[in-house]
């Protein structure tokens, strides 16, 4: 008995003391804690959103987002609420899956995309559209063509948003026509389609729209419905697409001439020793520059083939094959709905004499050496894919 009562002594001493030592322990950290260096904490999830800082600065700042929401509800006006969101510590954020840029954002207010759609200076932001065009056309025009480029605009609804660019400077004027308040003008003196198409149509610039149109000034839409034509390309499923040219558009490659007995055509047959392949240009998966007409998809390709400083497009039309794929089946002539290429010269109209040629052939003359320029530059590409391929392949 007393052996027992000598043992619950000592392991009641012992229990104090362990006691007292946890207690100063306790003490001590609580003193030491302000100097020491709080540890940040990464958290990083499935859709690559990660905070490189202290968790308490998280909760802080999560705080600070609570505080300005019941500022706002309680005040009724966004002004303070706006004081106190500009005035908050923000944490350090980074969001990968963001555009490239973009990543100190968090993801919920990042907008990548845009569209040409009109808004008002005043009322809800959600009120603004009556209706959402699904197609762009645009035009590159000058003001001498303004009747033709007025019966032109006349064949597409108001499903289709109109966008004009205009090489000679004079934008004003087409103010004469009602529906010319209603679209979208762009202006840069003796620019072509090509050069304004690298510059103001970005794929995340179009993007709302399902196709667009980029088409000539010079084309006759007498027998054409813009309407009637977006179901027989979603039909056919046509990538790339153009209207059939009538009878009197000039001198034109057989694909892109109307055939009467058809709502479409993918193939044709050329003169003899132009066609090596019946699935390739430009017996197939072929149209011209005039008037392509290019889904979302495709034009997103083509958009990154356009060179910044080849404005003329000339070579464009052999290579477009390259976005819409099987190309003999993507891209395809619609017959049905056909137009007339009356091949005004007006883009050379724009053009200076140049090493003793006039104008006209200074013009031509550039065409032909960025045609030269674009194969080229596809060749050299084409080379340097295989060449890195090949390297891959061998480890």
């Amino acid at each position: 008995m007393q052996r027992s009562m000598v043992k619950r002594t000592h392991d009641g001493t012992r229990a104090i003391i362990t006691t007292v030592m946890a207690v100063a322990f306790g003490v001590f950290i609580g003193i030491s804690l302000p100097s020491l260096h709080l540890p940040k904490m990464n958290f990083s999830s499935a859709l690559g959103h990660s905070f490189d800082v202290p968790i308490a600065e998280i909760d802080r700042f999560t705080a600070d987002l609570d505080k300005a929401q019941s500022i706002s509800e309680s005040s009724g006006s966004g002004t303070k609420r706006i004081e106190f969101l500009g005035s908050m510590r923000l944490p350090k954020m980074y969001v990968s899956t963001n555009p490239p840029g973009a990543e100190s954002l968090p993801a919920g207010i990042v907008v990548s995309e845009s569209d040409f759609y009109l808004r008002r200076l005043w009322g809800e932001p959600s009120e603004d559209l009556k209706k959402k065009p699904k197609y762009l056309v645009t035009f590159t025009v000058g003001y001498l063509q303004r009747n033709n480029i007025d019966a032109a605009v006349k064949k597409f609804s108001d499903e289709f948003a109109i966008l004009l660019f205009h090489y000679d400077g004079r934008t004003t004027e087409w103010d004469q026509y009602e529906w010319s308040r209603n679209v979208i003008h762009i202006s840069a003196r003796k620019q072509t389609k090509w050069w304004y198409a690298k510059r103001f149509l970005h794929p995340d610039i179009v993007s709302a729209y399902e196709y667009i149109f980029i088409w000539d000034e010079d084309l006759g839409l007498e027998h054409f419905n813009g309407d009637k034509y977006i179901k027989l390309v979603e039909k056919h499923g046509f990538e790339i697409s153009q209207p059939g040219l009538g009878a009197n558009s000039g001198f034109t490659w057989e694909m892109t001439k109307k055939k009467d007995d058809r709502e479409v055509h993918k193939y044709t047959e050329e003169r003899l020793g132009r066609c090596n392949d019946p699935d390739l240009p430009p017996c197939a998966a072929f149209v011209e520059i005039m008037a392509p007409v290019f889904s979302r998809k495709a034009w997103r390709c083509v958009w990154h083939m356009i060179q910044n400083d080849l404005v003329h497009g000339w070579g464009l039309d052999f290579a477009l094959r390259r976005c819409a794929q099987p190309a003999h089946e993507k891209i395809g002539v619609v017959d049905e709905q056909w137009i007339v290429h009356q091949t005004i010269p007006t883009l050379g109209d724009q053009g200076e004499s140049d090493h003793g040629k006039d104008k006209y052939d200074a013009v031509k003359t550039r065409c032909k050496s960025e045609w030269a320029e674009f194969q080229t530059r596809l060749t050299n590409a084409d080379k340097g894919y295989l060449k890195g391929f090949r390297r891959s392949m061998r480890g």
